[in-house]
């Protein structure tokens, strides 16, 4: 067996004394060894002490640093998600608040229906002596009455609970054509156009019944980089189609035109990166609350996402003179201007770099001064440049449009003019424009 063996192994070594003495010696080493590695280690307790506690501070510090990083990232994650998901509710509730109060306006005209029809009396040889007698009847086309079609659309939103509606003046500017509401909930009503306001792109129009409507913001108080949403009647085929983005730009002067060729100077409007289609106009831009802040007018073509919106506040007044005697007034001077800038007086030698330049439109009826205006029997005339109102500096935070529309009608205003190489002073009293 294994342990005979091994206990005769044991009791033949102890009797070697060559071998107990090597023992000795060694057991001797092993303990002056680690009485000197005690000594030396007592001797310099304080050092090694230091040196661990050192180390010890320093990992527990790079593992707290560890944490508060990740803690950090963790919290940053937290509080990104918290705001996109709060942003979310903000929309959404705006949404479903607003939705009910924002309608599609559909145009409809009666135009020509034509069909084909066949004269037996009228056949045609397209070969003449080439081939004769090859002759056949040619098709022709003949009104047959008329029918309603759909030729455009827009939005507007209620501005009462009586059913009056707020849109752009370019979406009714038509006589001869009808205009059909569809309400959020399908129902369509036949519309009648109240008001056009002959300085902004806004007219009233109303329908029959109650309704929902929106609350008004204040515009004045915007900021860029503000959230917002629009909601409008998108490519006049979508109807309350919700876009959201942020306004990038206070204060713009755009030109704008229409299919029919006509430009009207859109000033001091808001511009936005929220989606605005063909057929957003005269639908509300809201803030996050679901209050209005602007009304859709514009978009830049062949851009990507650059809208325009009227600031709800130079529209109130054009809805509380509805609201108070039935039609728009405004005051007006009646005349066409370009804005003046540092680019402008270069490249047209000017003298000065601000104020206003009155000058024609694209067309060969809008006239720089129009015939009869304020401003006509004031004695102003094309290439006249407009430096002030009332000691006020047309410049690019004021236009001459937002000074005219703070004044009164029968109010006399005083222009600061460069006419003809020769500044001088001229008074002109403001009247009422004419709804157009």
């Amino acid at each position: 067996m294994w342990e005979i063996d091994i206990i005769k192994f044991i009791k033949k070594v102890s009797k070697n004394k060559d071998f107990l003495h090597l023992y000795f010696l060694l057991l001797s080493s092993l303990l002056i060894f680690f009485l000197v590695v005690f000594s030396l280690a007592w001797n310099f307790r304080a050092q090694l002490f230091g040196y661990f506690a050192r180390e010890y501070l320093q990992d527990t510090q790079a593992r707290n640093e560890i944490g508060k990083e990740d803690t950090k990232i963790t919290t940053e994650k937290i509080i990104e998600r918290q705001s996109i998901f709060s942003q979310d509710n903000l929309v959404i509730g705006a949404v479903k608040k607003t939705n009910p109060a924002v309608v599609s306006i559909i145009i409809s005209k009666e135009v020509p229906k034509y069909e084909t029809y066949i004269d037996p009396n009228q056949q045609t040889n397209p070969f003449g002596d080439l081939f004769p007698g090859f002759s056949f009847n040619i098709p022709q086309y003949r009104q047959n009455g008329t029918e309603k079609k759909e030729i455009g659309g827009g939005s507007g939103f209620f501005v009462s609970s009586d059913g009056l509606i707020l849109t752009n003046k370019h979406v009714v500017l038509q006589t001869n054509v009808e205009y059909t509401v569809f309400t959020n909930d399908g129902k369509k009503h036949l519309a009648q156009v109240v008001a056009r306001d002959p300085v902004l792109d806004v007219a009233l129009i109303k329908i029959k019944g109650t309704f929902p409507y929106l609350t008004l913001g204040n515009s004045d108080s915007l900021q860029v980089g503000q959230s917002v949403i629009a909601i409008g009647n998108a490519l006049a085929e979508f109807r309350n189609t919700v876009s959201v983005g942020v306004i990038s730009g206070l204060a713009r002067s755009v030109t704008a035109g229409n299919p029919s060729g006509n430009t009207e100077i859109l000033d001091h409007v808001i511009q936005t990166d929220a989606a605005i289609n063909p057929g957003n106009s005269g639908g509300p831009l809201l803030d996050l609350s679901g209050r209005v802040i602007g009304v859709n007018v514009a978009i830049a073509q062949g851009s990507q996402n650059i809208g325009f919106a009227l600031p709800i506040n130079s529209v109130k007044s054009a809805i509380e003179s509805v609201k108070s005697i039935g039609k728009i007034v405004r005051p007006y001077m009646g005349v066409r201007y370009v804005a003046i800038n540092t680019q402008m007086k270069e490249k047209n030698n000017l003298t000065v770099d601000y104020g206003v330049l009155v000058k024609p439109g694209a067309n060969t009826n809008e006239l720089a001064v129009m015939p009869g205006s304020p401003a006509d029997k004031a004695g102003i005339v094309e290439n006249d440049i407009i430096l002030e109102v009332d000691g006020v500096k047309l410049n690019d935070e004021t236009s001459l449009a937002s000074v005219i529309r703070q004044k009164k009608i029968g109010q006399v205003i005083n222009l600061k003019i460069i006419s003809k190489g020769v500044e001088k002073n001229v008074s002109v009293t403001l009247e009422a424009a004419k709804d157009s």
